[in-house]
């Protein structure tokens, strides 16, 4: 056996443009949003093709937000229908039920696990408000057949990027497709700042709204602590009448500089991010490709590029037990995670989803799993991860 590694899943990006950054804010004292924010937003929608970017402090705020001003824009009533993907993380189901709305869910691809476009129309109904499309995993879904449907449809479409930045499909990068689009910094993502999310929007009012809504619901003149400086008198005025007033029951959901800061510092270095990643993840398929009779590895989707949040993996053979796997993996140091189990969870039975009207999630919430590949892994963590698969094959004596 192999000395021991440590593979986790995720790790923090931390530089030292991103360590002076964080100096920066703690010198200057303003903690609060300011400059680092503005910058970070400023620079994030340009990435993502949009005019807007709106942080908040993670990317499940976000997406709750998003939902909540769209409802609101869009005269939504308590019990429309959003449709989301049957395998993808609970958030996504959780801010559409806390926004007064029902899923309404359609089974995944088999081959890249995020929504399948043939079987949307056949889940539309007369009360369906909206697409909430994942990108899942560092690849975006497939938006080319996705848009028509919800244009035909008169349908709004929320992106949920929350696991990939920066990744284009058609040519065209996520967070630019639909009329909204969440991205989260969770410690385990591509841009990682502990916590924070962003949302990105062409739509000015929806930028504005969603602003609000992460201040407390606060009037739209006075979001931040510059909105009364260097005014005239009579504008001035203004502010000072409507600055503590709020216009909506909102949340605080707001971001500091700190983690603007460390966030800037990674967008503006993203390549040593998504490059490694997208090297490492390179390396495994090819180097477990002789274990494809026993896992499905992952794939890219014709024309879309793909981040790699993770690597994700699904078991083929039979006579693999994923549980036994996963402990053969963890006792090694190889960090695991089922792959997203979502229409099985406990606090999802009074939906009383039927699992045979989902075949692929199903199959996955039985078989999937992933493991990471992350900027930081070398190629000799890589190996250490090739060995562990094909010394468990060897040990079950299936080869």
């Amino acid at each position: 056996m192999q000395p021991m590694r440590t593979v986790e899943l995720g790790t923090a990006h931390i530089t030292q443009k991103g360590i002076d950054y964080v100096h920066e804010v703690l010198a200057s004292g303003r903690i609060t949003y300011g400059s680092f924010s503005q910058r970070f937003e400023t620079l994030f929608a340009r990435m993502h093709s949009s005019r807007f970017a709106v942080l908040s402090n993670s990317g499940t705020s976000s997406l709750q937000v998003a939902l909540h001003a769209l409802k609101i824009l869009k005269g939504w009533k308590d019990g429309d229908k959003i449709l989301v993907p049957s395998t993808t993380f609970v958030a996504s189901v959780n801010v559409i039920l806390q926004n007064g709305l029902v899923p309404r869910f359609v089974d995944v691809d088999p081959q890249h696990y995020d929504l399948q476009a043939k079987l949307i129309e056949s889940a539309i109904t007369k009360r369906t408000r909206g697409i909430m499309v994942v990108h899942l995993f560092g690849q975006p879904a497939d938006m080319s057949k996705i848009l028509p449907i919800a244009r035909r449809h008169k349908l709004s479409i929320i992106e949920d990027s929350c696991e990939t930045m920066f990744a284009k499909h058609k040519g065209r990068v996520v967070g630019s497709w639909g009329d909204v689009a969440c991205f989260s910094m969770y410690t385990a993502h591509l841009v990682t700042t502990g916590v924070g999310g962003v949302a990105t929007t062409n739509n000015h009012k929806l930028a504005l709204l969603m602003k609000s809504l992460c201040n407390h619901g606060r009037d739209s003149v006075y979001l931040s602590i510059d909105d009364d400086a260097d005014t005239s008198a009579q504008s001035f005025s203004f502010v000072l009448k409507n600055r503590f007033k709020f216009r909506h029951i909102g949340y605080s959901y707001r971001v500091t500089e700190l983690e603007a800061a460390l966030g800037l510092s990674q967008l503006e270095t993203y390549a040593d991010i998504i490059v490694p990643r997208q090297r490492n993840a390179a390396y495994l398929t090819k180097r477990l490709h002789n274990l494809e009779p026993f896992f499905q590895l992952p794939s890219h989707r014709e024309g879309s590029e793909h981040v790699y949040m993770v690597y994700p993996l699904v078991i083929r053979d039979a006579r693999i037990k994923r549980d036994d796997l996963l402990l053969f993996l963890e006792k090694r140091g190889i960090e695991t995670r089922y792959l997203l189990p979502l229409i099985n969870q406990p606090v999802y039975r009074f939906l009383k989803i039927n699992p045979k009207d989902y075949p692929v999630s199903t199959n996955l919430n039985h078989h999937g799993f992933y493991i990471g590949c992350h900027q930081k892994l070398s190629k000799q963590d890589l190996d250490y991860v090739i060995t562990a698969f094909n010394d468990y094959i060897r040990q079950q004596k299936l080869s």
